[in-house]
């Protein structure tokens, strides 16, 4: 009996964190431009600018990647021009579409943060922009 209840227990166990570890999926941390700047010195993370390629010709923050995420190829692209194993940190406008993006990725397995405020918030900042 005593193993019977130990393996009804490990089952459990190991159901739940099957569970739990599905529940992670679609997590992804926002971050204001303070933290977003001191976490992309990291040369190790992506930069992805998920805005129009029109906005991200006006000015973007140095080393980012432009991929629309309202383009209906994105995931395609992104998975062709991103590592899984990278740390990803996006941002739009003003977070509405990198929220958008922030989800889809970390839904397939990336790790993502994003700017929570966009590239408004970073401009309002009077933080170093490329154009």
């Amino acid at each position: 009996m005593f193993k019977m209840h130990q393996l009804v227990v490990g089952i459990l166990l190991f159901l739940s964190s099957l569970f739990s570890c599905q529940q992670q999926k679609g997590d992804f941390k926002s971050m204001n431009v303070e933290e977003f700047d001191t976490y992309i010195q990291d040369e190790g993370v992506q930069r992805l600018d998920v805005r129009t390629l029109a906005e991200y010709s006006e000015g973007h923050i140095a080393k980012t990647l432009n991929i629309n995420v309202l383009d209906d190829s994105f995931l395609t692209m992104a998975d062709s021009l991103l590592q899984k194993d990278k740390p990803v940190a996006l941002y739009c406008r003003s977070g509405k579409r990198s929220k958008k993006a922030a989800k889809i990725l970390s839904e397939k397995g990336y790790k993502v943060f994003e700017l929570d405020k966009g590239f408004n918030s970073w401009e309002a900042a009077k933080k170093e922009i490329e154009r």
